[in-house]
């Protein structure tokens, strides 16, 4: 029986929370400014339980579980077992059809069954975290720890995992579409309201779980989780919504319907035949039919297609790549252009900042990554803050205009970690190696208002008190940002201590500054100040105060030079999306010189001048333009989220398969509209992982192509299977075939029943076997399939009827008069009873799971040699052929069997020439593998 939680308090009024002063708030529930203590903690997990939503009641397992027994294909092969069993003389093939359906049905079941705890399981390793105070310390927990009393830390794009009451807000705004449909962001604060006659959901300084915050950031005090919160009182609503189809699951209905009909028609001509041509009764007739449709249906597609793509979504883990759903992953592999932003997917992310720039001097920072060690020197000489006043204030402006931190390693976590972002948390790291307190900093200088950064303005402003060497001002902004911009709002430049009017000669100067990092592939940001005491009739309330207002007039103070080197392995990956001939297009938000420089170095881009497109030239091209420039080398810099979501938009109107790198909130738009969106586990918001398909838990492009080439794989892996049972199909009708031409004066090489131990037995594990197969060498070097191939190729058709097929069924016929022939047997007196007939048939059979020994080797690979990839190798086959030959015994030398299946004990000699089957099978199709290679060779070498 269930465990029943208690109740949040205050559970049944949000509008009494609301109305608190923070004092009377923490007195209400139990906490303090400096958060819950640990026993507090565990107290209230043991009462209130985990902050989880109990997901909506799943579909019943037994109607899961008929599912698998009433497809268009299951329902026909009912239909024909039914009337095998009444209506003629051979219940026993009634049984063995339903056989097929019930063995393919549970083998169906319990793959989706697989497949289903394998994608909950990887979901379990995407946890959501959440920012608190703790006994005065800031910690990141897991969203499920949370507990009413909490003190809550948000910002820009995090997602809000509990009901919560604002206490300090700035410039707040959540999106609550998720609970009320609204798209416009709300606008919160932390102002006591009275709630009366206002909804939930208009309260202004209370937020929910399940929304997002758009803009700005904000301290509040969890009152409710789980499914005492609103989210949890509508989850089924939430929940209700059906996964579509994919491409793939669409075409395999497509597919099976057509092998349907197809099986049926061929049927139909068999029945006939059998009956007008041959004279055969119509009971005989139908069975002879059925066995057929039954031959020319594969019932393991299915079950091998999902078994395929768990497969892959398991390998693909491993090398940290997270598929949300399965269906996702046979799209990867159809990925014709890949738009990656740059930091932390293609770079390390580690930012360092290793220049800053003043008008008078450049100061070198030593020392890589987030620990706080290294040296600042000046013309070889070292300095601090304390012996250089202007780099102390501009090293202060620029780590007080942050929202990120740094934490030291623990017990747990071995490096440091960054909560926030890395171009902010390295600003205050290069505080620290110059001496600065940053406690102190921000003891002594209180934030009064911050205005978030933002896309389009590509700036943020912090407003504080202080005092200052060079500023006698008690309340000043700090504004960073894109120096370019920054630039144009500053009238005023701090030179060596002194202020003065901004020149045109400055801002050439600063530009020229900003152009020659750049190219060195830096990150560039501009640091701002204005002295707000001695502007006139600003607003008295900071909630007023507006980047329009405040970001004008400003003090150019310097530049802060930062470094994100390439991550090492991107550079092999690059080149291997260019043999695979899949595109990359840099759209990022940096500098195009600093863009430019990254994607040469990496080998995105090869020419000498690629165009670069910012996102102000991109408002003003059509899309007609911008088409034509896709189809040439381009890089995008400082862009806005609505051009990169038309970006990608142009893209697939071109025809490509999109895969989409983000990690932000403005990424959302573009993530959604991708064919894939890939967003990053390490540094990617809550939004940003909600609206991907796909979330690279190392943040590495690199991983982006490995899941690319698994994409690419599952999609042979389905081809090979339908290769692989088609071909025995041909094998299988050959000898129906033989018996009609020959108006039965050949017995019937191969009966009804062994027809069916092939489909029901012998075939499924090796074909199975096929979809786990690992990427073959050299599919990374392939165009991309487009949107427009089928599944069912000519080529597939032509190779499975009339190579493999031609193949088998020969050595199959061969297999069968060699032995009327050894039995004394000649062509017009061939018996179609006794011993005689039973061996020949017997040999038949073998001959066919034999070849298709000889088959699925050659199945597995499509141009490399398969003792390359290791014969024995793939441990499904190798299990595959041991079952197949231990069936075929079992069905040869058990009387019970015999008499069923109509088989006979086979002699050595019968033995040898089935041993020898695959050998013919294998070598021929290797010999063309060889020349299908030497030829490839051969056109690359011309070209």
């Amino acid at each position: 029986m269930k465990e029943e939680r208690a109740a949040a308090p205050d559970e049944r009024s949000l509008k009494e929370l609301s109305c608190l002063g923070a004092n009377e708030l923490y007195q209400r529930l139990d906490t303090g400014l400096d958060g819950l203590t640990s026993n507090q903690v565990k107290e209230r997990k043991a009462k209130y339980g985990s902050n989880t939503i109990e997901p909506k009641k799943k579909e019943s397992q037994w109607l899961k579980f008929l599912k698998n027994f009433t497809s268009l294909m299951a329902i026909l092969l009912w239909f024909g077992g039914a009337i095998a069993f009444f209506f003629t003389d051979t219940p026993q093939l009634g049984i063995a059809i339903w056989l097929v359906n019930v063995i393919n049905g549970l083998f169906s079941y319990f793959q989706e069954s697989r497949a289903s705890k394998a994608t909950e399981a990887l979901k379990k390793m995407l946890p959501s975290y959440a920012r608190v105070i703790r006994e005065g310390k800031e910690e990141q927990i897991l969203a499920e720890e949370l507990v009413p009393g909490d003190v809550l830390l948000i910002e820009e794009g995090d997602r809000i995992s509990a009901d919560a009451r604002v206490i300090q807000a700035t410039d707040l705004q959540v999106n609550q579409s998720a609970l009320t449909g609204e798209s416009n962001p709300i606008r919160k604060n932390d102002e006591v309201q009275s709630g009366k006659g206002m909804g939930n959901f208009e309260l202004k300084n209370m937020i929910f779980a399940g929304t997002t915050v758009s803009n700005g950031s904000a301290r509040a005090v969890v009152s409710q989780i789980g499914m005492q919160t609103e989210f949890g009182k509508i989850a089924d609503l939430t929940q209700s919504l059906g996964e579509e189809k994919s491409p793939l699951q669409m075409e395999l209905d497509k597919l099976t319907k057509q092998i349907s009909v197809i099986a049926i028609l061929i049927g139909v001509v068999f029945f006939f035949a059998a009956i007008f041509f041959v004279h055969q009764p119509v009971a005989q007739g139908f069975i002879f039919a059925l066995g057929m449709i039954v031959a020319f249906i594969p019932e393991g597609l299915l079950p091998t297609v999902t078994l395929s793509l768990a497969m892959a979504v398991q390998r693909m883990a491993k090398e940290h790549a997270l598929v949300k759903k399965l269906s996702s992953v046979e799209t990867l592999g159809a990925t014709s252009v890949i738009c990656s932003d740059k930091t932390g997917t293609l770079t390390q992310n580690e930012m360092t900042v290793c220049y800053a720039w003043t008008a008078s001097k450049e100061y070198q920072v030593g020392g890589l990554g987030y620990a706080p060690q290294g040296t600042i020197t000046v013309n070889g000489q070292q300095t601090t803050g304390d012996q250089d006043p202007e780099l102390a204030w501009l090293l202060r402006a620029a780590s007080l205009c942050s929202n990120a931190r740094v934490l030291p390693p623990d017990d747990e976590n071995p490096r440091y970690r960054v909560l926030g972002d890395p171009t902010e948390a390295c600003l205050n790291v290069v505080a620290q190696k110059a001496g600065l307190d940053l406690a102190a900093m921000v003891k002594e200088n209180p934030r009064l208002r911050e205005l978030p950064f933002d896309s389009s303005r590509k700036r943020m402003t912090t407003i504080h008190n202080l005092t200052m060497p060079l500023a006698e001002a008690t309340r000043v902004s700090f504004t960073k940002g894109a120096p370019k911009e920054m630039a144009a709002l500053c009238t005023k430049i701090c030179v060596a201590g002194t202020i003065r009017a901004i020149t045109s000669e400055d801002q050439a100067k600063i530009m020229q500054a900003n152009d020659h990092y750049a190219e060195q592939g830096l990150r560039v940001l501009a640091v701002a100040y204005r002295d707000l005491g001695q502007v006139a009739n600003l607003p008295k309330g900071f909630s007023q105060y507006t980047p329009e207002l405040i970001e004008q007039d400003m003090i150019f103070m310097g530049l802060m030079v930062m470094a994100d080197p390439p991550r090492e392995e991107v550079a092999a990956a690059v080149q291997k999306c260019h043999d695979a001939h899949i595109r990359i297009i840099m759209v990022t938000g940096d500098y195009g010189l600093t863009a430019v420089s990254i994607a040469k170095r990496i080998g995105i881009v090869q020419g000498a001048n690629p165009r670069v497109i910012t996102g102000l030239e991109l408002a003003n091209i059509s899309d007609e333009e911008l088409k034509t420039a896709l189809g040439d080398e381009v890089v995008f810099a400082r862009v806005a989220p609505e051009q990169k979501y038309r970006v990608v938009s142009l893209l697939q109107d071109l025809g490509n398969v999109v895969a989409v790198t983000g990690d932000g909130v403005n990424d959302a738009p573009a993530l959604k509209k991708a064919d894939i969106g890939v967003a990053m586990g390490i540094t990617g918001t809550d939004v940003a992982k909600e609206s991907a398909d796909m979330i690279l838990t190392d943040d590495n492009f690199a991983s982006i192509v490995r899941a690319v080439e698994e994409g690419r794989a599952v999609y042979k892996n389905i081809q090979k299977f339908l290769l692989y049972i088609f071909n025995s199909n041909m094998s299988e009708a050959v000898p129906s075939a033989a018996f009609l031409l020959s108006r039965a004066a050949i017995p019937l090489p191969l009966t009804v029943m062994q027809i069916l131990a092939i489909d029901l037995g012998t075939d499924m594990i090796p074909a199975l076997g096929l979809g786990v197969e690992e990427p073959e060498e050299g599919i990374m070097t392939r165009p991309p399939r487009t949107k427009k191939d089928a599944l069912l190729t000519k080529g597939i058709i032509f190779k499975a009827f009339f190579w493999y097929g031609l193949m088998g069924s020969v050595v199959a016929m061969g297999a069968y008069f060699y032995t009327m022939a050894q039995r004394g047997a000649t062509i017009g007196n061939l018996p179609s009873v006794g011993v005689t007939y039973r061996e020949a048939t017997t040999m038949t059979l073998g001959a066919i799971i034999f070849t298709q020994i000889g088959a699925v080797w050659n199945c597995r690979t499509e141009r490399s040699s398969v003792f390359t990839v290791g014969p024995f190798k793939n441990k499904v086959i190798n299990v595959g052929i041991v079952f197949e030959m231990a069936l075929f015994c079992l069905l040869s030398y058990v009387p019970l069997f015999q008499d069923v299946f109509q088989t006979a004990p086979l002699g050595v000699k019968e033995w040898l020439f089935l041993l020898l089957c695959p050998v013919p099978i294998v070598a021929i199709e290797e010999v063309r593998k060889a020349y299908s290679r030497r030829q490839a060779s051969k056109r690359r070498q011309t070209k």
